[in-house]
């Protein structure tokens, strides 16, 4: 089904067309806006005044005659020094919902757009041999959305899970295990391989043991260096080892993903040691270019606003005077990867901003080696810190880090006590489902409901209150709305455009029509607050719309069938938008 044109749109162009007759020298953008004073006003003659040297309000007034009411425009009256407030018909509000009603495919009529190139997002990070704690949430749940806002708006995404499975500390494991053949042999006396977390315990057990034999054993240290050398050496021995960590991990990433409800795609896992083969030949040309230069023996490119506390500058230090390699051969090889053999266009890294730096050097070596062309957008979705309660980093009482999977059940499990009290007829089978959705949903939403660049208090007695901006109020919000149409009986959704709309329909009816709009601006912002922004204020305005609009005793069958109507547009509206959010709505809660 071809898109809908919105009521905005549609007002947009004929106040474009009054301003081009009364104007025709000059182009002009209305600056059309949704206002408490009207449906719209427009602001833009103000500034088209201002540069033409006209009176605003006689302006406004010359710009008004022109546009003759009539569908989608009910009324058209000049205010202030020069806005133009504009009021749009009920029969255009019915008929456009309708259009988006009509549209088959599930996208209520969002336009996807036609692109040839492809967005490469750099996202979710987990380090192999490592538990994932608090510090990876935000990384995997504001990426996953952004790549689901971009495909739904027509983007083609590659998928990139950047892991860290290269370094020096894989020597030391690597040995440990040589020498310790059964350590990962630990089973929870289970049969079969272990579980995404056991395989993990295992591995945090290994690591905690080998680390401890490292500090206190000279001469196993020495045996673990030489095991570094034979990995980066490629030993077949050494690698398959290595190998086994990276499997081992990977069976944990894809269980809490899975709890995460989110897809994790071997392909798309392409980690650090994925780029090694490349590394010499990045540190080659950048050298040949002359962008990197020998400084103390390391290979580095320095940046005339980029200087230290003393005032010396400070280098992106590309290879080690050692002739070890630092992350930004990996991060610089991965660049001309994805550009050059993956085609892409477009690359966002969505890594915390505490690494902005690093990246904002790192493009910038890229756009002077030439890997970084003007036709090649690249940027750092930077992304602020989990806090306590207390406004601190999340740390538990013992000062650890949060292990990822321990708040994610706790979540789960504070969100099955308030689906266990609220509906009391479910199954434990159905509670467990739902406290699952309605958990994960909570963590997500309260991510996703912040600007990705401020720091956010991770509070789960807010996250899974059935009271103000959380998820679990849009779900009972969308669970309302499905018992209501599932009660209808006969009746049916069916729109009816000769009907007056009553204030609480007509508000929330143009609020529907605006989620193209805002889900185009979200992707193009990468900014999932302002989807979350959004279906908040369409839950809060369905609630003050069902408050004040009986739908089932509405009156007369067709008052009955259009407030359905209006009910099943909200409905198909708040799944869509949860669903680009990466959140559940359960039809029953």
């Amino acid at each position: 089904m071809a898109s809908v044109t919105s009521l905005s749109d549609s007002v947009r162009q004929r106040l474009a067309s009054a301003l081009q007759v009364v104007r025709p020298e000059t182009a002009a953008d209305p600056l059309l806006r949704r206002s408490d004073r009207a449906d719209y006003q427009a602001n833009g003659i103000l500034a088209l005044a201002k540069r033409t040297g006209g009176n605003p309000r006689e302006l406004a007034a010359e710009v008004a005659a022109r546009v003759a009411t009539g569908e989608p425009i009910g009324g058209i009256e000049v205010s202030g020094p020069g806005f133009l407030n504009i009021t749009v018909t009920d029969r255009a509000i019915v008929e456009t919902l309708a259009g988006r009603h009509a549209d088959d495919t599930g996208r209520l009529g969002v336009p996807r757009a036609e692109r040839s190139g492809t967005t490469v997002v750099d996202y979710a990070q987990p380090n192999v041999a490592k538990e994932m704690h608090v510090g990876h949430l935000r990384s995997a749940v504001i990426g996953d959305s952004v790549v689901r806002l971009l495909e739904f708006t027509g983007e083609t995404v590659i998928r990139r899970h950047h892991i860290g499975d290269w370094g020096t500390q894989f020597g030391m494991l690597i040995q440990y295990l040589n020498e310790h053949p059964h350590e990962l042999d630990h089973r929870s006396g289970q049969d079969g391989p272990a579980s995404g977390e056991e395989a993990m315990s295992n591995l945090d057990r290994l690591y905690k043991a080998a680390r401890e034999l490292f500090d206190a054993d000279e001469e196993f240290r020495t045996r673990a260096r030489g095991r570094v050398v034979d990995l980066q050496a490629g030993d077949p021995d050494t690698l398959a080892v290595w190998q086994r960590f990276v499997d081992e991990s990977k069976i944990y990433f894809f269980s809490v993903f899975e709890k995460l409800d989110m897809e994790l795609r071997d392909p798309d896992i392409v980690g650090e040691s994925g780029y090694n083969d490349m590394l010499a030949d990045t540190c080659r040309l950048l050298e040949e270019s002359g962008v990197a230069v020998r400084s103390e023996g390391a290979l580095c490119v320095f940046f005339d606003d980029v200087k230290g506390p003393d005032g010396n500058p400070v280098p992106l230090i590309v290879r080690k005077s050692d002739g070890g390699y630092g992350y930004a051969a990996t991060d610089l090889s991965a660049i001309r990867d994805r550009v050059h053999r993956l085609g892409a266009d477009s690359l966002l890294y969505v890594v915390d901003a505490r690494q902005s730096l690093h990246f904002r050097m790192v493009f910038e070596t890229a756009r002077r080696a030439g890997w970084l062309k003007d036709g090649v957008k690249v940027a750092q979705l930077a992304f602020g810190t989990v806090l306590g309660k207390d406004g601190k980093p999340f740390k538990t009482r013992e000062g650890e880090t949060v292990k990822l999977v321990n708040l994610l059940d706790e979540a789960v499990e504070r969100a099955s006590a308030v689906v266990r009290e609220k509906s009391p007829g479910l199954t434990e089978e159905e509670i467990a489902e739902r406290g699952a959705q309605v958990g994960i949903g909570a963590v997500k939403y309260a991510d996703l409901s912040t600007s990705a660049s401020r720091d956010y208090k991770f509070d789960l007695d807010q996250m899974v209150s059935l009271n103000g901006d959380t998820s679990v109020y849009l779900q009972y919000a969308y669970a309302r709305v499905r018992s209501i149409l599932r009660k209808a009986g006969e009746a049916r959704p069916v729109p009816h455009p000769e009907l007056e709309l009553e204030a609480p329909e007509r508000a929330l009816g143009l609020h529907l029509d605006a989620f193209a709009a805002t889900v185009a601006e979200a992707a193009e912002e990468y900014a999932p607050h302002k989807l979350t922004a959004y279906l908040y204020q369409l839950a809060s305005l369905y609630t003050a719309f069902y408050d004040k609009c009986p739908v089932l005793k509405a009156g007369t069958p067709e008052r009955v069938a259009n407030r359905l109507f209006l009910c099943d547009v909200t409905a198909r509206t708040l799944r869509q938008g949860m669903t680009l959010l990466g959140i559940r709505t359960p039809e029953r809660l």
